[in-house]
């Protein structure tokens, strides 16, 4: 009886979670925005990562900056000239696929918030709060002036 109160409960907790995806995609990357690439056809948004949106402006000392497209140029550096993999973790509630993706061997997530053009994506994980603590006291990237978190612009657009 034990037993199958324990199987209940696991396929309970597999339900509560969407099924990995078996195939991870490799090859050239085109970059969609600051956080979102297409690998071999498919569409992924970096796990753990989350950048500003097109079109999100950013404080800067005396100017405004389009945030926004900086970051989607500052992904496209870091996977221009080289093959790119990614591996699902996850469907997101939105219907995309959250994937560790990985450009010559290095994490891109963690490169994003490392160079200050994303944040850790709290609402999934915190697996790269240290290196943002890191890029916020070096004030790289969105941390050189004002911003807001690109999950808070989403909500006020929708509003």
């Amino acid at each position: 009886m034990v037993a199958l109160a324990a199987l209940a409960v696991l396929g309970i907790v597999a339900l509560a979670r969407p099924a990995v995806a078996a195939e991870e995609a490799t090859g050239t990357a085109k970059v969609v925005d600051g956080d979102t690439l297409e690998v071999a056809g498919r569409r992924f948004n970096l796990y753990g990562a989350d950048a500003p949106e097109l079109g999100q402006t950013c404080q800067w000392p005396n100017k405004t900056i389009p945030c926004g497209d900086v970051a989607r140029t500052a992904l496209m550096d870091l996977v221009v000239g080289v093959e790119v993999t990614c591996k699902p973790q996850w469907k997101d509630p939105d219907g995309g696929w959250l994937a560790y993706c990985f450009a010559d061997g290095f994490d891109l997530g963690e490169n994003m918030v490392h160079t200050g053009w994303a944040l850790t994506a709290r609402r999934y994980c915190s697996h790269y709060s240290a290196t943002e603590e890191r890029a916020k006291a070096a004030r790289r990237g969105l941390w050189k002036g004002e911003f807001t978190a690109p999950w808070e612009w989403r909500a006020g657009r929708k509003q």
